[in-house]
């Protein structure tokens, strides 16, 4: 058995999805994508990456409805569903084929109440347990009173399905992840950036036609989610691809090994707070000086003050902030970056 505990991108993706998927139960839609998520990450362990699918891994990364098909992954040619439940009687050979009958092989992944925890517990053929369903009833009479069979092959026999191959950690060695602010590697006039997705090692065979060696960054820039319709500094990182899949906003690939973080990640627009004070106010990003040694480069505005001036559903381009103070008298007050910190609005 093998433990999975999803982090907070991923249960946002997982129950975003399942809004967006229009499913009748979100709850069990979500908690379905929790399992899918936890079986994809149990198959980039230990199966070779050309060898197996996830037939919902865009749908699931860029909160799209699925596209339909009977079963969740391919895995040495067989398809497989995987099936995720807080009650464990659903695993069971007789429930498990009448909810699936078709699939070739069933995966059962149980799940903690608070879905901070899903634990694989095993597989089984579809044809084992018609087997074993045919012979309890025809030998076997009623089963014991307080004892259930369950059925579960243990998780890493799943790869003697395949070829004999040496099984290669997948993981992705990229260390950015949604929502982070990243620029160029080695170019001190570079713009700084928003992680979007990051792509799974994979699906990185190409980039702008090119074969691509390494794992791949979708990135934004600010300027550009800017002028989307929603404020996107109020949408959680998860939903950011989503979010820009929808309203066809660019995304720019870079190789990870040619990111890295920005001493100075603000951009005007930004929710920001003074964290050495002890009840900070929250504050919005006005402008930052392009030359960042600078003293005080970042501009900032109290967000009380515009909403008494502007209103509390004031709707300004970032680009036009500072202006706009300057035309309504709003006071604005100057700051280095390091004395700042971003006090996010999700």
């Amino acid at each position: 058995m093998y433990l999975y505990s999803p982090d907070e991108i991923d249960r946002e993706r997982a129950n975003h999805q399942a809004v967006i998927q229009g499913a009748d139960d979100i709850d069990v839609k979500r908690i379905g994508n929790l399992g899918e998520l936890a079986f994809e990450q149990f198959c980039r362990e230990y199966l070779p990456v050309e060898m197996w699918e996830w037939q919902n891994e865009a749908a699931i990364r860029r909160c799209n409805p699925e596209s339909f098909s009977g079963h969740d992954f391919e895995v040495f040619g067989y398809d497989v569903d995987v099936k995720t439940s807080r009650d464990v009687s659903a695993f069971r050979p007789s429930n498990l084929l009448e909810n699936d009958p078709d699939d070739d092989i069933i995966a059962m992944v149980w799940h903690r109440d608070n879905e901070d925890a899903l634990i694989l517990l095993g597989w089984e053929r579809t044809e084992t347990l018609k087997s074993k369903v045919s012979t309890q009833e025809a030998y076997s009479g009623e089963g014991p009173e307080k004892l259930a069979h369950l059925a579960a092959r243990p998780m890493n026999e799943l790869h003697d399905l395949g070829p004999n191959t040496a099984h290669l950690n997948q993981k992705p060695e990229n260390p950015f992840s949604p929502g982070d602010r990243v620029v160029k590697q080695g170019d001190g006039d570079a713009s700084v950036a928003v992680v979007v997705e990051v792509l799974p090692p994979e699906k990185n065979t190409t980039a702008y036609g090119q074969e691509m060696d390494g794992e791949a960054v979708n990135v934004a820039f600010p300027n550009m989610l800017d002028n989307g319709p929603g404020n996107w500094r109020e949408i959680h990182p998860a939903k950011l691809a989503s979010y820009c899949d929808d309203q066809d906003i660019k995304l720019y690939t870079y190789k990870h090994t040619n990111l890295e973080y920005p001493e100075n990640p603000f951009t005007p627009g930004d929710y920001v707070i003074k964290p050495d004070y002890d009840d900070p106010d929250l504050a919005v990003v006005l402008e930052v000086a392009e030359e960042s040694d600078d003293d005080r480069e970042i501009t900032i505005a109290f967000c009380k003050h515009l909403e008494k001036e502007l209103g509390e559903q004031h709707d300004v381009n970032p680009t036009d902030l500072s202006s706009r103070c300057e035309e309504a008298g709003i006071k604005s007050y100057s700051y280095t970056h390091d004395e700042l910190r971003f006090e996010h609005q999700y």
